[in-house]
C-alpha cells in the first residue's frame, strides 16, 4: 500500500492530500491562537455575487468563481474539498487502472479527468455547505441598494440590449459583479469605464458614465 501511495504516478494526488492535511492543521492551530487562515484566504479573492444573464461565461473568471461557490462558502473550505476529492479520486483511478490493466497512468495525464470530475463535486459540496453554514446577516445587502453606486465595467462593452459585466463595492466593502447597459440609447461603455447605477430593469442595471 505504501509503495502505491508513494509511486511517482501518484505524486499529484499524494501532494494534494498532504496539502489538505496541512491546511486543516494550520486552520486548527490558528483557531486556537485566535487567528483565521480562512478569513485571510478570503481576502485574496472577491466576494463574488453575479447577477444577470449568462454572457460568454467561458472567459469570465468571476463567473467561474461564482459557479464554484466562492463568496457563499469560505474559500479555505472549498479548497480543502477540492484537494480531498482530487486526491481520493486520483488514487481510485490509478487503483482501477493498476488492477484492470496492470499499469498506472502518468500523474499529469491522470490529473486531467480527476480535475474535471472534482470541480463539479466542489460545486455540489459548496451548495450543500452554503445552506447549512451560518451566515452573517449583517453584511447582507439588497440589490436595490446598488442604485446610486459607482461601478466599473470589467468585461465586454455595454450597449443597449447588450449588457456587460461591471464590478462595484457595497457599503460593507464586499465586491459584487452585476450586468449593466447604458441608460442613454446608442451609447456604448467600454471596459474600464466608470459608471453610475441609476435604475434596474429585470436583472440588468441601467447606468450612465461618470
Amino acid at each position: 500500500m505504501l509503495e502505491f501511495l508513494t509511486a511517482e504516478q501518484n505524486l499529484p494526488f499524494s501532494v494534494a492530500l498532504l496539502v489538505m492535511f496541512l491546511l486543516a492543521l494550520f486552520e486548527g492551530v490558528g483557531l486556537l491562537l485566535g487567528l483565521g487562515f480562512a478569513s485571510l484566504l478570503d481576502t485574496l479573492l472577491p466576494n463574488v455575487n453575479i447577477e444577470g444573464p449568462n454572457i460568454d461565461s467561458a472567459i469570465a473568471p468571476s463567473r467561474f468563481l461564482g459557479w464554484l461557490g466562492i463568496g457563499k462558502v469560505p474559500t479555505l473550505v472549498l479548497l480543502i474539498v477540492f484537494l480531498t476529492s482530487f486526491g481520493i479520486l486520483g488514487f481510485t483511478l490509478q487503483s482501477v487502472m493498476l488492477g484492470t490493466f496492470g499499469f498506472m497512468l502518468p500523474g499529469f495525464l491522470a490529473s486531467v479527468p480527476v480535475v474535471v470530475v472534482s470541480l463539479p463535486l466542489v460545486r455540489a459540496c459548496g451548495g450543500v455547505l452554503s445552506r447549512i453554514m451560518p451566515k452573517d446577516e449583517t453584511s447582507a445587502v439588497s440589490e436595490k441598494s446598488f442604485i446610486g453606486r459607482i461601478a466599473v465595467v470589467t468585461l465586454g462593452i455595454a450597449k443597449s440590449n447588450s449588457p456587460a459585466e461591471a464590478r462595484l463595492i457595497d457599503e460593507h466593502g464586499q465586491t459584487h459583479y452585476v450586468m449593466v447597459e447604458p441608460d442613454v440609447e446608442g451609447e456604448s461603455l467600454a471596459q474600464g469605464t466608470q459608471v453610475l447605477l441609476v435604475n434596474k430593469l429585470g436583472t440588468v442595471f441601467r447606468v450612465i458614465e461618470t
